[in-house]
């Protein structure tokens, strides 16, 4: 029997989810299912990825061939390499402790830049809102600067005709005062 790890499709339309499954190669895609490793989640950024590593590296020292999604998952989260590891170990090239101190040294190194990532991811988004922020308040205090404008020069307007208007109105006052 030929067996594969592959991915198995969940969710609703437009928000996929994924199981990360050992099945029968000539069982349909979401059909029947030897044993279900973990999940896969791509809609996250960066995509959430959750399976036992343990059993997927028993699977696959069974001989069972990962398709081409999840063989790119099994070599981000080290299943592949620990799997070159132990066949060095089974060859004589090197030893097990020699091999467990090379994947622990791996496994730090790519959590930390996986972590490193997040952080970015976060930073980015973070930075982001603040610049749109400040945009937002660069056109509200331009509206406002133009809406004080615009009430000055209404104000403006308005006082010379108020100017002229007690002008006119203390003319006629004068004048008849001169002429008793």
């Amino acid at each position: 029997m030929a067996v594969k790890i592959r991915l198995a499709r969940r969710g609703r339309k437009k928000a996929a989810m994924y199981d990360i499954v050992v099945a029968d190669s000539r069982s349909p895609r979401d059909g029947r299912f030897i044993e279900k490793l973990g999940t896969y989640n791509p809609l996250t950024n960066p995509a959430t990825i959750n399976f036992d590593a343990d059993k997927a590296f028993e699977w696959l020292m069974k001989g069972a061939q990962p398709t081409d999604t999840v063989r790119a998952m099994l070599s981000y989260r080290g299943v592949l390499y620990r799997k070159h590891l132990q066949l060095g170990v089974i060859k004589g090239a090197i030893g097990q402790d020699v091999a467990d101190q090379r994947f622990q040294q791996w496994t730090e190194e790519k959590n930390a830049k996986i972590e490193g990532k997040r952080t970015n991811v976060g930073a980015a988004k973070e930075e982001a809102r603040k610049q749109q922020l400040a945009a937002e308040t660069k056109v509200r205090e331009a509206r406002a600067e133009a809406l004080r404008q615009k009430q000055a020069a209404a104000a403006a307007a308005n006082a010379p005709a108020a100017e002229e208007a007690p002008e006119a109105a203390e003319a006629p006052a004068e004048s008849t005062e001169e002429n008793a």
